[in-house]
């Protein structure tokens, strides 16, 4: 990561707050559990945590929405060291600002929110008659992704001109344009993945709720200054319009200026 200029440059933070470990190897024993619960106590730690709607909604087994958070593929490590890394890359510098009671009051919030929101979505979408059933209730989702955008979310919003070089693909962004990054390769690569795209909305979104009524981050924008940025937008918009029509018809009149100075001259 580069800071304000480029001018310093670092692979990761400079600390790891004691939280951030805490998280780490908490989501570490747990993934052990998933692994050895099966065979060596014959539970499924997995089938027990995950979310599932109709679980949760028809079954009442509301701890559901906590419990998948910490929870993550047993066929992939490639799940939890991706989230693992981030919580580590962008959690620290937040926990360190932020302090372990704040930074861990808000990854809850925010994992807890996203459990919620897979639960009642589709089970929402479900009952307006958009989709089967089936297909809507009976969905499985873990892993920590919806804390962990939640996590990226404050980053970006505490240090949005900071630079971040990418691994993949590998160019320099703005910490601000990371989330929306996110978003646009999980839409591209929709068809051959099985990301939860609803719980990575529902971390940003309830983040962002989060912040914006706790009113400790100033760069967390508002439903007000998005409207004023949109509205200085269409006006910038307008006036760009208006000089490009100016400029259209001064070409014109020159153009037609030139023509009559041709005829008089023949």
């Amino acid at each position: 990561m580069y800071g304000r200029g480029g001018a310093q440059m670092s692979f990761g933070p400079s600390k790891t707050p004691d939280i951030i470990k805490n998280l780490m190897i908490a989501n570490g024993l747990v993934y052990i559990a998933q692994l050895a619960g099966p065979r060596m106590l014959g539970l499924d730690v997995t089938g027990l945590g995950v979310v599932q709607p109709y679980a949760v909604w028809s079954e009442f087994e509301l701890w559901r929405m906590f419990t998948y958070m910490w929870l993550h593929s047993p066929n992939s490590i490639m799940h939890i060291a991706v989230n693992m890394f981030s919580l580590w890359m962008f959690g620290s510098p937040v926990a360190l600002l932020w302090g372990d009671e704040r930074f861990l009051r808000y990854y809850l919030l925010c994992g807890v929110g996203a459990g919620f929101l897979i639960a009642t979505l589709p089970s929402l979408v479900a009952i307006l008659g958009f989709t089967s059933t089936g297909l809507a209730v009976f969905g499985k989702t873990l892993g920590a992704s919806g804390a962990v955008m939640g996590v990226l979310l404050a980053y970006s919003f505490t240090w949005p001109d900071r630079t971040i070089m990418l691994i993949f693909p590998p160019i320099p962004i703005k910490s601000i344009y990371l989330i929306p990054l996110i978003f646009v390769m999980e839409w591209m690569s929709s068809g051959s993945s099985n990301v939860s795209h609803t719980g990575h909305l529902a971390g940003v979104l309830v983040g962002w709720i989060y912040l914006v009524n706790e009113g400790r981050t100033p760069g967390a924008p508002t439903p007000q200054t998005l409207l004023l940025k949109w509205r200085r937008y269409l006006m910038r918009h307008k006036i760009r319009a208006v000089h490009r029509e100016d400029r259209d018809e001064r070409q014109r009149r020159n153009n037609n200026k030139d023509d009559d100075d041709q005829r008089r001259f023949h």
